[in-house]
């Protein structure tokens, strides 16, 4: 029951104080215990998260995964595959479904999805497959655009296409954000523009 209670008071704290804000040092305290048994039964506040949203899988791991057994120029199909396998299996689709719509639904779930995709998965992208910020959250952005078109919007033809067409669609677009040479450019080069004699 202590981990069943700690899930509960952890999903309470993400919702009213969002990924960022909630900690596990807050969610030991709300549940009544030591924050060394919130680490012994789940880990960093990331795998609370993941354990708190009944989500089927660590995307940490997931990622860690895919660039531990890929080679550089198949990694965006495999993303695509694992991503879109877990999405077409029924056992895993409805707490990812759940997730989506509830983020969709109501703007404070939507601020504790954010702080996730932001604090975790956009930097876990980044590391991973030695990107800049910027183009993992575009990578992140496609991602979840073709999911959320397919899965919960359910439009078509994307809705009923095969697996197969979809990744060769989609993967060298994912492939061209991870294989893309030349780091972002800075603040300073985003105003080039206006700098710049002649510039608007």
């Amino acid at each position: 029951m202590t981990r069943e209670r700690i899930l509960e008071v952890a999903r309470e704290e993400f919702a009213d104080k969002g990924y960022t804000g909630a900690s596990v040092r807050g969610i030991a305290r709300a549940a009544g215990v030591d924050p060394a048994l919130v680490h012994h039964f789940f880990g960093a506040k990331e795998q609370v998260f993941v354990a708190a949203m009944r989500l089927p899988y660590d995307p940490a791991e997931v990622l860690r995964g895919i660039t531990a057994s890929s080679s550089r120029h198949d990694r965006a199909e495999a993303l695509l595959r694992f991503l879109l396998g877990a999405w077409e299996d029924p056992r895993t689709r409805g707490p990812l479904l759940a997730l989506l719509r509830s983020a969709a639904a109501h703007d404070a779930f939507a601020v504790t999805v954010r702080g996730f995709l932001e604090d975790v998965l956009s930097r876990h992208i980044a590391e991973r497959f030695e990107v800049p910020p910027l183009r993992a959250t575009a990578l992140l952005s496609q991602v979840f655009g073709l999911l959320a078109m397919r899965y919960v919007v359910e439009v078509e033809p994307l809705a009923s296409a095969a697996v197969d067409d979809i990744v060769a669609v989609y993967a060298p677009a994912l492939r061209a954000l991870i294989d893309a040479d030349g780091a972002e450019p800075d603040d300073e080069g985003r105003r080039a523009g206006t700098d710049e004699p002649g510039g608007r």
